[in-house]
């Protein structure tokens, strides 16, 4: 039931933080915040950051508002350690219908961090997604690398875009199937796995586009898994892929493993 945030390299992590502060602590909202980054490949790098001044985060973020505090003695609580069956059920509906205020209150937070800094965030980052025709939807780290290769296949006639999505929970179905609705093929890009299934991101997006009249092909690649490196050439193998699918209309192999040592 957490809210969560993904960051593509160290200043979106910085951003993410100060902007969840945010978000998390609105009073139509009380839900944790988690700040998520790929492990060593971000965390443990060297980047250059854009800091913000102390003064100007204390002010952006705003002071903590308690509700229902457990030291304030002249309205003495106490808090129970779990809800048992009786108002189980009804807690998690009031847990969902708080989510569907997150996104609003995202971007309402991400558009004043924008006059703050200059930066700007959404739900999630569209990449030369205009005039698209085939699409790569990937998280993280490996959306940089991912938007190197699309510029030189901009460069060789290839409208292909990118997606990277920064608000995972709660996922924004709706803003994603607006942003996918002109497309003809896509390929979601999970750094992690569901044995047997697809990749966690590729059944968010398949959900997503499942409300358009005229749904895209979709085709899902597992890739990284412990860490391994996300090569330039795994790129340039999905988009050579998905310009196969376009022109044939069809799709061999939904799932597949790249980067794999065979």
């Amino acid at each position: 039931g957490w809210i969560q945030f993904y960051s593509e390299n160290a200043q979106e992590a910085y951003d993410n933080t100060i902007q969840a502060f945010r978000v998390a602590e609105h009073l139509d909202i009380r839900v944790p915040a988690m700040v998520c980054l790929d492990g060593f490949i971000v965390s443990h790098s060297i980047e250059r950051v854009e800091y913000i001044d102390d003064d100007k985060v204390k002010k952006f973020v705003g002071k903590f508002k308690a509700v229902n505090p457990l030291l304030d003695l002249d309205k003495p609580k106490s808090y129970g350690p779990l809800i048992l069956t009786d108002l189980y059920h009804e807690y998690k509906r009031a847990q969902h219908e708080v989510m569907t205020k997150v996104a609003d209150v995202v971007l309402d937070v991400a558009a004043d961090f924008e006059k703050m800094t200059g930066r700007k965030y959404e739900l999630f980052e569209k990449y030369r997604m205009s005039d698209a025709e085939i699409a790569i939807v990937v998280m993280s780290s490996a959306a940089g690398t991912t938007k190197d290769i699309i510029d030189e296949y901009r460069k060789k006639g290839v409208k292909i875009g990118l997606i990277k999505p920064r608000l995972f929970r709660p996922f924004p179905f709706k803003e994603m199937a607006n942003a996918l609705k002109k497309v003809k093929a896509v390929a979601v890009l999970d750094r992690a796995d569901s044995f047997g299934g697809y990749g966690p991101l590729y059944y968010e997006i398949c959900g997503a586009v499942m409300s358009l009249e005229k749904k895209p092909l979709m085709i899902n690649k597992i890739f990284g898994l412990g860490g391994r490196d996300y090569l330039p050439d795994q790129a340039e193998q999905v988009i050579d892929e998905l310009v196969k699918i376009v022109k044939s209309g069809k799709v061999k192999t939904v799932k597949e493993y790249i980067g794999v040592k065979e």
